[in-house]
């Protein structure tokens, strides 16, 4: 029989430690990023053995003392076991206990993926809009199985298009590392992706690392950060939450989060986040200049970053969030279109799901998310 409680953060690193992958929003320093919500580490215990762990952030119903339970991108479990029921009925009732009205979770369950010849075939045939259009590649018999135990058991994905809905990304695109060699990977991107690393050395494109915290450094990528927003049309965050970001991962663990800068004869052409939890590297936030983009220093930085995952034995080079459209028309398309070109796969992950333990308030809570956009 499976108990739930709560554990130290540092019972809770410990464990992370011990895996060869979990999300970084799984991790206890992502809670002091979210400042906003109260963060709590969670345990299941088999007996005294701690077999596994979650990140519980808490965002509480305006003038009630009642919470939203969010694990992002989790909890850390056996998502194999035939019997989800046995893990996730104890944590509903410890997070019922600690006030929550309703859990939401992302179960890190892969259903589907694609490879980059097929997504590419999406792409250029204009019958094909959406990814879901497509045959995938691989169909996880696994993910099918937690869809259908957690419908069971009474959970359910959140509403369209909601406030609160719109979560962690379902669809990713990721490069499969694991057994790979640096010339394996170069092999399998397209041609353009290829031309444009070895422009980017021709140009005489420098790029560097770091796991500093200084000021000068995090605040170079912010200024190129901003700019990239304003040129793209996004709303940029702001330098106390990368300050934040850097500070609580890398105090946790110093290979956790590291900058990368691509300067091109002193000038800063592009700058990027990395974060690494055991054998798994994701590309969590980019920028570059309008100015010499000729010289390729996006690709130089990729390039460099994906070399560094290999090294440090990474099986996968996660370049997070796709959007589901492949119409050549949408806005979006030149982002897949990148990424697609590293030749890794699109993958589908069982996306967010919600537990209401009160409905009424669990509607309430939605509808103010909803309110605030």
């Amino acid at each position: 029989m499976l108990t739930v409680r709560e554990i130290t953060a540092s019972d809770h690193v410990d464990f992370i430690r011990g895996r060869r992958s979990a999300s970084f929003l799984q991790t206890p320093a992502w809670g002091r990023v979210k400042s906003e919500w109260r963060r709590e580490s969670i345990g299941w215990f088999r007996g005294g053995e701690l077999v596994g762990a979650g990140l519980v952030l808490y965002r509480q119903l305006p003038k009630v003392r009642r919470f939203l339970a969010y694990l992002p991108e989790g909890p850390v479990l056996d998502w194999s076991d035939e019997d989800l029921a046995a893990w996730l009925t104890p944590m509903a009732a410890h997070l019922k206990s600690q006030g929550a009205f309703g859990i939401r979770m992302g179960p890190p369950v892969v259903t589907r993926r694609w490879d980059t010849a097929t997504v590419k075939e999406g792409i250029a045939d204009p019958a094909v809009r959406r990814l879901g259009d497509l045959p995938p590649t691989e169909r996880s018999p696994e993910g099918a199985r937690v869809v259908a135990q957690l419908t069971e058991l009474g959970w359910r994905p959140p509403p369209e298009g909601g406030g609160f809905a719109a979560g962690q990304p379902r669809h990713v695109f990721q490069i499969p590392l694991a057994g790979r060699s640096e010339a394996d990977v170069l092999a399998g991107m397209n041609q353009l992706w290829r031309r444009n690393i070895k422009k980017a050395a021709k140009e005489g494109v420098e790029v560097v690392s770091t796991g500093s915290t200084s000021g000068q450094d995090l605040e170079a990528f912010h200024e190129l950060y901003v700019h990239t927003a304003q040129r793209d049309h996004f709303t940029p965050r702001p330098l106390s939450y990368f300050r934040t970001m850097i500070e609580a991962l890398g105090a946790e663990d110093p290979d956790r989060i590291r900058l990368w800068f691509a300067r091109h004869e002193g000038t800063l052409v592009a700058s990027t986040i990395a974060i690494r939890v055991g054998a798994h590297a994701w590309y969590s936030y980019g920028a570059s200049s309008t100015e010499k983009r000729e010289v390729r220093g996006s690709n130089a930085i990729q390039w460099q970053m994906i070399r560094d995952a290999i090294a440090a034995g990474a099986d996968v080079y996660d370049l997070r969030g796709i959007t589901e459209t492949l119409d050549a028309d949408d806005p979006h398309i030149g982002l897949i279109q990148f990424k697609v070109g590293t030749g890794g796969e699109a993958v589908e992950y069982v996306g967010e799901w919600d537990l209401p333990l009160n409905k009424a308030l669990y509607a309430a809570f939605d509808m103010y998310m909803r309110r605030r956009g």
